[in-house]
């Protein structure tokens, strides 16, 4: 993820039981269970596995399969579940990242040989500012989160998504038809590219992730974290009331390198002075700190893809 600017389209998630365009479907259709939402138990001496996501990479071995590059398991894999320009039919911005054979691979590596997380999944989201039905109001902010989330939802049923987190991701990509992905601006239309109001609210953008984290949580067995960074969440939610979120997972990619050797020891790559760096008042001290995409991700190139540091012993 992030910067998605530099990226071309890659692998497609078919959905299943999808809803009509921008639609909110009832709760019976979207209504989703988690399998096997327990996670499996870390290696002796570590609570943390490597893993990649979006964009898929080559993944060797089988028995167990092993991290790109890194070598050791691998120990999951995060896909883009929907995109909401995608969902809204936009020319521009439509990518979907999915990648079928890792996931494949590190679900086999849950369930045959109980190492990592397995298959989760990230929802691409749009801001208050390219909601169809805009009208300024923290209702309707929370009304366009929870059709995301029913989206979200009916792109994974029937498929075996053991993580039991979903991810939120808000970030700033910087492509056309929003680049801020209409958090911090308001857009004439859902694809029109033409901004008509400069700001929105924090407390409008905050509706809509509370919307979003609502529907989740009330329409399926999966908790709700958030994908983004220290500069984009400030940049959306500022440093006030509506920016802290103290009881929600996080997966931070910040800060970001293209060196590969060696990985990340605890939640610091290198020296002391990279670590992962959280957001909405936490850090990576907190129960809620999950993940560090620590390379990759479209802003630091490392020629391969996307590396994830995932903190399993916290989700046992």
């Amino acid at each position: 993820m992030r910067r998605l600017s530099k990226w071309v389209s890659i692998g497609l998630f078919a959905t299943a039981a999808a809803v009509g365009p921008l639609a909110l479907p009832s709760a019976a259709s979207a209504a989703v269970s988690t399998p096997a939402a327990a996670v499996a138990t870390p290696s002796p001496g570590t609570g943390f596995g490597y893993g990649t996501d979006s964009a898929s990479m080559t993944v060797t071995g089988s028995n167990p399969y092993k991290e790109p590059v890194i070598g050791s398991n691998y120990g999951g894999y995060m896909g883009m579940a929907g995109n909401w320009a995608r969902w809204g039919g936009c020319k521009t911005g439509n990518f979907l990242a999915w990648a079928p054979t890792n996931a494949n691979q590190a679900n086999a590596n849950y369930v045959n040989f109980h190492v990592g997380v397995g298959v989760g999944v990230y929802w691409y989201m749009g801001g208050p500012g390219v909601d169809p039905h805009w009208n300024g109001t923290t209702t309707e902010a929370a009304n366009w989160g929870a059709r995301q989330a029913a989206q979200t939802l009916a792109s994974i049923q029937g498929r075996y998504i053991p993580y039991p987190v979903i991810w939120a991701d808000i970030e700033r990509p910087q492509i056309a038809p929003a680049p801020d992905n209409g958090w911090n601006k308001v857009y004439t239309s859902l694809c029109s590219g033409k901004v008509r109001q400069s700001s929105i609210p924090t407390s409008v953008d905050r509706a809509e992730f509370n919307g979003y984290a609502a529907y989740i949580t009330t329409h399926s067995t999966y908790k709700v974290g958030v994908y983004s960074s220290p500069q984009d969440w400030t940049s959306i939610f500022g440093t006030g009331t509506d920016s802290k979120i103290p009881n929600t997972y996080e997966w931070t990619y910040e800060p970001e390198t293209s060196h590969l050797s060696p990985s990340p020891a605890g939640w610091c790559n290198h020296t002391a002075a990279s670590c992962a760096q959280f957001f909405g008042g936490q850090t990576s001290a907190s129960k809620y700190a999950l993940m560090w995409q620590w390379s990759g991700g479209g802003g630091v190139r490392n020629g391969y893809g996307d590396f994830d540091q995932i903190d399993i012993a916290r989700m046992k």
